[in-house]
């Protein structure tokens, strides 16, 4: 699947994108040219050789603020879609071979949880369990788990009733040795392109709430905590939310632009996509054959 991505260039770019933000997740804090936390008497100062981004309203570099705090935004983001693929994509293929009541109650829980605002339970989770950014993306993956739920069940629903996936119920099998190597094939592009979609959910969410100053201790910095605390100087600095703005909006447009890559190659579009390469692939060397028959 991976080369089929490639091979579109929204995929390429998606690719390329994602690639870039996890790598200043990961080495953004060693990258950053001064210590993120230390504040001098320079404050509000424009972009120059020693501030290439400029300082803020305490004296702070504001690229090592942004280089460090790449970190914790992907990191939430991917904890809110890892735990709603566990929470929703598991039950939602059991549903299909664990009999009717384990079926009506997860698709109860998942109505129950669709109707819940995630990002206001969030914050009233945050308000019991203390001001900390883990246990908030842990509740709002919870609330996101329905879309991989229902996106499981409808492709299992799609194979359950294959006739090779019953002659292996018939002969014996177990059902976790049927999801193993017959459903979960069929089933995992669907979810690829909900994961895609669920990491771009997720970035807004933390986005969100670190905008608000929930789920951190000041004065750690945090992409949306950046673009809150520029906003209010900006009659100092009108161009300083622009970095952390452009951050975020780039970030979750990869992460659809991913989405919409991996929908495009999946299943009968993907099929569909090889066979017409592979035709025009053909049409070209019978052209060429013909233009090089003609020429001698």
């Amino acid at each position: 699947m991976m080369r089929r991505i490639l091979s579109l260039t929204p995929g390429r770019i998606a690719l390329g994108v994602l690639a870039v933000i996890a790598l200043l997740a990961l080495f953004g804090p060693l990258l950053a040219p001064q210590d993120p936390l230390a504040t001098s008497s320079h404050t509000l100062a424009n972009p120059s050789s020693a501030h290439w981004l400029g300082t803020d309203n305490l004296g702070r570099d504001v690229l090592s603020r942004l280089l460090d705090g790449s970190r914790v935004s992907v990191a939430g983001s991917l904890e809110v879609a890892l735990t709603a693929l566990v929470v929703g994509a598991i039950p939602g293929i059991l549903s299909v071979y664990l009999g009717r009541a384990f079926e009506w109650v997860t698709l109860r829980l998942a109505d129950t949880l669709v109707a819940l605002p995630f990002l206001l339970f969030a914050v009233a989770v945050i308000a019991l369990l203390g001001n900390g950014l883990t246990q908030a993306m842990l509740v709002t993956g919870a609330l996101v788990s329905p879309l991989f739920y229902r996106v499981s069940r409808a492709a299992t629903l799609a194979v359950a009733r294959s006739q090779y996936v019953e002659a292996a119920l018939i002969s014996g099998a177990s059902i976790g040795w049927v999801v193993r190597r017959h459903v979960w094939n069929k089933v995992l592009p669907s979810i690829a392109v909900a994961l895609a979609q669920t990491i771009g959910v997720g970035f807004i969410v933390v986005s969100s709430l670190t905008f608000l100053g929930i789920g951190i201790q000041p004065p750690e910095p945090t992409w949306g905590g950046l673009l809150a605390s520029d906003l209010g100087y900006l009659s100092y600095q009108p161009w300083a939310p622009l970095t952390p703005a452009l951050l975020i909006m780039v970030t979750v447009w990869a992460a659809n632009l991913l989405a919409d890559a991996l929908r495009d190659v999946s299943g009968e579009a993907g099929r569909a996509l090889i066979n017409n390469r592979k035709a025009h692939a053909d049409r070209r060397t019978k052209s060429d054959l013909v233009a090089t028959g003609g020429a001698r």
